[in-house]
């Protein structure tokens, strides 16, 4: 555009706000000015609601939560992390995108593109028509967009988590499913504590990948030293295996560990 066309742009401008509207100097600026000062007088209002009504001991809940949390005890071993609730939809993604080649993609991949996307498109859709029911195409993106957002942040919030340093809880609700001997207990809470059922399912409790369900693994029929080798090493036996090493794992933890994989034969014993 020619600064003459410029110059014509800003005169139509000019007229058609002395005719039909209102100069954005003083007008705008005065009424953002007034909603900001609402909005922060808001969450002042909200911060001394909180203060005042809750109580200074930990855990005595106020209107708007307690004042103060139980202190963290970093010595826990069955506290599950999990994000702020407008990262739900970016910690769901890492359950689809559960392999660890493709995790770049689900975190940083595929976000990255679409808000590069968002920010591209006022410069590659520069129509002046913007009536919603003339653009069927815009409004279907965005529709998707939104239901894809919400549902996954609704999955992320409704995930179920493994319970970690809960080995014991777990077996003796597999023991009875799965008619476990006595002799699989430490295998099975060892299992459940060093983090197995963070990659592996069994029995319907712990994650869906990236590692295989091993509620039967024990029909392979590959005897005990061979998932010893196997937990001590994965790499020893598979070359290339996604699956962590345990070399902290003393001989007995391994043999008991290998003692409960060959005794799962799914529900019932295999029966």
């Amino acid at each position: 555009m020619s600064s003459k066309d410029q110059r014509e742009q800003f005169k139509l401008y000019k007229e058609d706000v002395e005719k039909r509207g209102k100069q954005f100097y003083p007008y705008a600026i005065f009424h953002d000015t007034v909603m900001s000062f609402v909005v922060v007088s808001v969450i002042a209002a909200l911060a001394a609601v909180w203060y005042f009504t809750a109580e200074e001991t930990p855990g005595e809940a106020g209107v708007l939560g307690p004042r103060y949390a139980v202190p963290a005890d970093p010595a826990t071993t069955s506290f599950v992390p999990r994000p702020d609730w407008y990262f739900y939809f970016l910690f769901y993604l890492l359950r689809i995108f559960k392999w660890p080649e493709s995790v770049i993609l689900g975190t940083i991949g595929i976000p990255t593109v679409l808000m590069m996307l968002l920010f591209a498109l006022p410069f590659l859709d520069r129509r002046r028509e913007r009536r919603i029911a003339r653009r069927p195409v815009a409004v279907v993106v965005a529709l998707m967009v939104v239901a894809s957002m919400g549902i996954l942040t609704y999955k992320g919030a409704t995930a179920i988590e493994p319970l970690a340093g809960a080995g014991a809880e777990y077996f003796a609700d597999w023991k009875e499913k799965a008619a476990l001997p006595e002799e699989a207990e430490a295998g099975a809470v060892l299992f459940a504590n060093v983090g197995c059922i963070n990659c592996h399912n069994y029995l319907g409790d712990g994650a869906e990948g990236p590692g295989p369900d091993l509620t039967e693994v024990g029909t392979q029929g590959k005897g005990e030293d061979y998932w010893v080798e196997w937990v001590r090493n994965p790499q020893s036996i598979k070359p290339g295996s996604p699956m962590p090493a345990f070399p902290t794992l003393t001989d007995q933890q391994l043999r008991d560990i290998a003692i409960f994989l060959e005794a799962s034969k799914g529900e019932g014993g295999g029966e």
